[in-house]
């Protein structure tokens, strides 16, 4: 009934700290950080990093997210990158989805690529969306020039035949220089 050997008590767990919440009806301009877990039910402008993340239904996302987990309910516009991302029902991803473990439900919506991938958190960081801007404007441009008549701006050969040097192709460093002055 009564020992004389001590029972050891069981060392006391970690102390984990409590989620963040973020409410709806705030709007956060600006980059998010947490070591733990988030919850997002209201409007971000900025990148989100945590150890999990739960995007709520009513929530916004216009930016990165990076974490472990990823449970989205509401919008994403941005990459994610993430071991296990969840897309309930009601998610709507506009972006790329670099993950290890994917889920989507019937009824999410996702606009963008999904790559499986062993540490979708340790790719680059960032990708070269100014050049594609850029080429997109170059483009523009020069379908502008051509509905108008004239030579196309960045130089690339005109329809004519015409080959004077003001339509000859131009490296990509002048290109963009005479993209930009």
């Amino acid at each position: 009934m009564f020992s004389s050997s001590k029972k050891s008590n069981p060392a006391p767990a970690a102390k984990q700290n409590p989620p963040s919440i973020l409410s709806a009806g705030l709007t956060v301009n600006g980059d998010l950080v947490s070591e733990g877990e988030m919850q997002i039910d209201c409007v971000v402008n900025g990148d989100v990093t945590a150890v999990r993340l739960a995007v709520g239904e009513n929530a916004r996302v216009v930016g990165e997210v990076m974490a472990d987990q990823v449970l989205i309910r509401g919008e994403v516009v941005g990459r994610i990158r993430a071991k296990s991302v969840e897309l309930d029902k009601t998610a709507r991803v506009r972006g790329d989805i670099w993950h290890e473990l994917l889920s989507i439900a019937a009824g999410a919506k996702v606009e963008g690529h999904c790559k499986q991938t062993e540490n979708p958190r340790e790719l680059p960081t960032k990708l070269s969306v100014i050049d594609g801007a850029e080429a997109r404007k170059d483009e523009a441009a020069d379908k502008d020039a051509k509905l108008a008549g004239k030579p196309a701006v960045k130089g690339s050969s005109s329809s004519a035949g015409n080959t004077t040097g003001a339509d000859m192709p131009m490296p990509a460093m002048a290109r963009t220089a005479a993209v930009t002055s």
